[in-house]
């Protein structure tokens, strides 16, 4: 099974991406949705609530506040790797657990979609990197428009990730968001094509 790792920065558009590829018919295993999962698992709750005990994190029904906790995470490094070290190897555990059962299950190929790939060092776990890439006003822009954040909250956001001059230097293939979902699809199209012609095989990095 070729295992395939969708990166990209925050509101790069991966989701769109990752939607088509999924009627392409290829399992995408989604580390986001992973990430809500198992804030819901009382462990991973309590170790959470208990780093950020200060800052009243959960609703009156027991539940996380993940805006709240977005607002102090974006705005302090420090406590973003905290809450990281509690979640990430849960969040990387379940993923290889997923690509495990896919393999099993004879999947050819299986996506595996996060926006930390390569931050968090998950690139052990994928053949291939498809790098999706927009430029810094249109994340801003859509940060602010899909999650109604101001510039500088927007901007904390971005930079807490890595650059994309960093993460290109991983990528096998870098998709181009900037333009019309057309535009993007027929890259994805040409990328999945290749990996499906060549078996996953590449000469040389594509920038």
């Amino acid at each position: 099974m070729i295992v395939i790792g969708l990166t990209g920065g925050i509101a790069s558009g991966k989701s769109s991406i990752s939607n088509y590829i999924k009627e392409r018919g290829i399992v995408v295993i989604d580390a986001d949705l992973i990430a809500r999962e198992i804030t819901e698992d009382q462990k991973i709750l309590n170790k959470i609530n208990k780093e950020f005990q200060d800052f009243d994190i959960l609703s009156n029904c027991c539940k996380l506040d993940r805006k709240k906790l977005a607002s102090i995470v974006f705005n302090d490094r420090e406590k973003l790797n905290k809450l990281n070290s509690i979640t990430h190897p849960e969040i990387k555990k379940r993923i290889k657990n997923l690509i495990d059962s896919y393999r099993k299950k004879g999947e050819k190929y299986c996506v595996v979609d996060a926006a930390l790939l390569i931050e968090d060092n998950y690139m052990e776990m994928v053949d291939i990197i498809m790098l999706v890439y927009v430029n810094k006003e249109v994340q801003v822009q859509r940060l602010i428009k899909r999650d109604n954040l101001t510039t500088e909250e927007a901007l904390n956001r971005i930079n807490s990730q890595m650059p994309f001059e960093g993460k290109k230097n991983y990528a096998d293939y870098i998709i181009d968001n900037s333009g019309s979902y057309e535009y993007t699809i027929n890259q994805v199209n040409i990328v999945l094509n290749n990996i499906i012609h060549t078996g996953g095989r590449h000469e040389e990095k594509n920038f």
